[in-house]
């Protein structure tokens, strides 16, 4: 069996269009919106909202972790914004994902096997999906003889992304899977290597829980994203591949498997 599996797509919809082609089984790992772009600071919904020097001013605070700071500028932006464009950042953030999520979904192949990221906004996806789109959290499914476990969002940190949980829920999550052939998550497992992200040069939060629940019950691979950059893509845990699958929007290609 042919696995495609994707994560981080923040955003890129047009590489996402062919990311199943040839695969029997497509599988994303979240991420799909684009809030900031490092790389090039004109693109993403803060720019659209806050506008492009903003965003690069909003970028260098937060890489700098001066994260007070950062989320100052964006309260003062956000009062003028609203009486510009009279409506409530809210609405406004939420019309711009809600544009993106119809082009992402609209683009995504059926079937697909997701999960979610740390940046997503799971209670808007119900809107945007396929019949063929299957969304697995805390669960597990069963393609071609194979159990895939699902574990979705990431943990709580200083960046404040949309969607992250206590460590105590995430490790609930893995629980509820149980032993797989293949375990899915966003985050990886808290190995330093697959954790330290070389560009940004900081390093990531990863979950103990779910380094433990590999070493206990061995998965032929654990596919995870979340590190744009890291130090090393796999590593070996006991039996376990441990491998961050990529990072979608810059590579544009899928990482392939056969199983």
């Amino acid at each position: 069996m042919r696995v495609h599996v994707v994560s981080d797509v923040h955003g890129s919809a047009d590489a996402l269009a062919a990311a199943g082609d040839g695969a029997d089984m497509l599988i994303c790992l979240g991420d799909m919106l684009l809030f900031l772009d490092y790389a090039d600071h004109t693109q993403g919904i803060f720019a659209e909202l806050y506008g492009a020097e903003h965003a690069r001013e909003y970028i260098d605070l937060r890489t700098a972790r001066r994260f007070d700071e950062a989320r100052q500028l964006t309260t003062g932006i956000a009062a003028r914004l609203t009486a510009d464009r009279g409506a409530d950042l809210r609405t406004l953030t939420e019309q711009a994902i809600r544009r993106q999520y119809a082009a992402l979904f609209g683009a995504l192949a059926e079937p697909a096997y997701l999960t979610y990221g740390n940046v997503d906004v799971p209670r808007m996806w119900n809107g945007y999906l396929k019949p063929g789109h299957h969304v697995v959290d805390g669960g597990r499914v069963e393609v071609g003889g194979l159990t895939f476990g699902f574990a979705g969002a990431g943990l709580i940190s200083p960046y404040r992304t949309p969607n992250e949980i206590p460590a105590a829920e995430f490790a609930a999550k893995l629980d509820a899977v149980g032993p797989v052939d293949v375990l899915c998550t966003h985050i990886p497992p808290a190995v330093p290597e697959l954790l330290y992200d070389t560009v940004a040069r900081r390093m990531e939060t990863g979950s103990q829980a779910l380094l433990e629940v590999i070493r206990q019950t061995q998965p032929r691979y654990a596919f995870f994203g979340h590190v744009h950059n890291p130090l090393v893509q796999r590593v070996r845990v006991g039996r376990t591949e441990c491998v961050n699958v990529g990072h979608f929007r810059a590579t544009r290609v899928p990482y392939v498997v056969q199983l």
